[in-house]
């Protein structure tokens, strides 16, 4: 499924991964990506004018924080978060890219947001 992927953009699902465990989800969601991407590329939020420190109190005041989760057990992607994924897919080719790194990704987000 990440074969196109960049080394940017597979760490940002890491980080994603990561966020959710500390948060105890079950699933990665799609506000578990949007963290990934904010640790991994502050730069592109910089460029938008949006802090990144100010996403996770956004985060902790929307959901309920429950106990971390081991980072070696496998979280999977919420279905949302694979729809993301897929557009982020879309969003390259859009471009005509053959790899979909971080950018495709939160371009993937904000499509996402009704």
């Amino acid at each position: 499924m990440l074969e196109r992927f960049t080394e940017k953009a597979r760490r940002v699902i890491f980080f994603a991964r990561y966020e959710a465990s500390q948060y105890g989800s079950p699933y990665i969601e799609s506000f578990h990506v949007l963290l990934g991407i904010a640790r991994e590329e502050q730069f592109l939020f910089r460029k938008m004018g949006v802090p990144t420190d100010r996403l996770r109190p956004i985060y902790e005041s929307l959901f309920i924080a429950r106990p971390p989760i081991s980072t070696s057990i496998e979280v999977p992607l919420s279905p949302e978060s694979k729809r993301v994924l897929k557009r982020a897919a879309e969003e390259a080719d859009k471009f005509g890219h053959n790899h979909i790194g971080s950018e495709h990704i939160l371009l993937a987000l904000f499509a996402e947001v009704p």
